[in-house]
């Protein structure tokens, strides 16, 4: 009985090891410009998909999407699932997620995009293994629907006051956070005073410099930008600008986000030391996956900041996976901004779009991610596939 009780698992083991591993660089195209502190995206994001998948035909999926002077570049982290990710990757058994992501991280320095990308694929093929949400994975969802923000980030300023009413009125969305210092000082207080002038003096309206300001001039700036009664600043300084980051905390009354200055868990403990912020956002495509994701989370409670869900021009397999994250993960409690897909992509390839309902994300409940692939729309977008 023993005997054979092992060669079933040994059986059951053998079709949970990954058979193929296939990376695509896709183009994504926007519906319009996008101005932030530290450069604009003009037309089109470059994004590299995953697809894993089993001995017994379990595909998981998962996304990367860098941006080149935040972090990385579409070509490198497709490299580095190609050339140095792949050969850890075939033939081990996707459901032992810890210890295959632990493996490639002593292989394989930085690139948290592409190891987001793995991991979220992992826990695609286990939960659709076990016919179990990934939020149930990680210990079970203590919140469905998460708030939504919108970035207002197109320099036509009366098309991003026409944008957020249409999404007041159609999708219930109060949250807005305004893009500042890609422009002039004088043009951030402009746009800011027609927000605030135009849309509901209830609405929740955040502003993030995304490091535009010299730290030198920063607060005197800040206390500006103040007057129109922001909910948090987020990065308003370079991200090795840790100490001005701190001064900067100190001065305000208003919270700050830290965003840049976080990647990491070892930066997280950082950050609560010198209590460089009230806030951090935490996003799979910096700290590397759900797991390091985590990590810095339960950091940032124990020292009392909570947490929020930042993107970096994800589509809906990434967001959807930041989704689960944050829906089994109580101090990620500020909202999201998982717009990309819905509202500034013309065309995503995850199916079904995340739903929004009454300005929230509502958390996928099918096995796995809880989504599907347009494969139209994956072909359309695809530049390059690699396996």
């Amino acid at each position: 009985m023993a005997e054979t009780h092992s060669a079933g698992a040994a059986g059951a083991g053998a079709r949970d090891r990954i058979a193929r591993v296939e990376v695509r660089m896709v183009h994504s195209h926007l519906r319009s410009k996008r101005a932030q502190g530290v450069g604009s995206v003009e037309s089109l994001v470059k994004r590299v998909l995953l697809r894993l998948t089993t001995e017994d035909g379990i595909e998981g999926w998962g996304e990367a999407a860098p941006w080149e002077v935040f972090s990385g570049t579409a070509e490198g982290v497709a490299a580095a699932l190609d050339v140095h990710l792949r050969p850890l990757v075939l033939g081990a058994p996707a459901g032992r997620i810890d210890a295959l992501m632990a493996r490639c991280e002593r292989a394989l320095f930085a690139h948290p995009e592409a190891k987001a990308a793995l991991e979220m694929a992992l826990y695609d093929i286990l939960g659709k293994r076990l016919g179990a949400p990934v939020h149930a994975l990680l210990g079970g969802a203590v919140r469905m629907a998460i708030p939504m923000s919108f970035s207002l980030a197109n320099p036509d300023t009366e098309a991003d006051v026409a944008a957020a009413q249409a999404l007041i009125a159609s999708n219930g969305i109060r949250i807005f956070k305004v893009k500042t210092g890609f422009s002039t000082h004088a043009e951030d207080v402009r746009r800011l005073t027609r927000f605030r002038a135009t849309l509901p003096e209830d609405i929740d309206l955040r502003v993030d410099y995304n490091q535009g300001l010299d730290p030198w001039d920063a607060i005197r700036t800040l206390r500006d930008i103040e007057a129109f009664r922001p909910t948090f600043i987020e990065q308003p300084v370079p991200r090795d600008q840790r100490a001005a980051m701190a001064a900067i905390t100190a001065a305000l009354d208003t919270p700050v986000m830290a965003d840049e200055s976080v990647f990491s868990p070892t930066e997280m403990l950082e950050a609560a030391r010198l209590r460089i912020a009230d806030i951090v956002s935490i996003k799979l495509m910096k700290s590397g996956g759900i797991g390091p994701a985590r990590k810095i989370s339960a950091i940032a409670e124990a020292a009392g900041m909570p947490c929020y869900g930042g993107t970096l021009f994800e589509g809906g397999i990434a967001l959807t996976a930041a989704t689960h994250f944050i829906a089994a993960t109580a101090n990620v409690s500020l909202g999201c901004e998982f717009y990309t897909p819905r509202f500034a992509f013309i065309e995503d390839i995850a199916v079904p779009k995340l739903p929004v309902e009454q300005g929230a994300v509502m958390v996928p409940e099918g096995p796995g991610l809880g989504i599907g692939i347009d494969e139209a729309a994956l072909a359309r977008q695809t530049v390059e596939v690699r396996g």
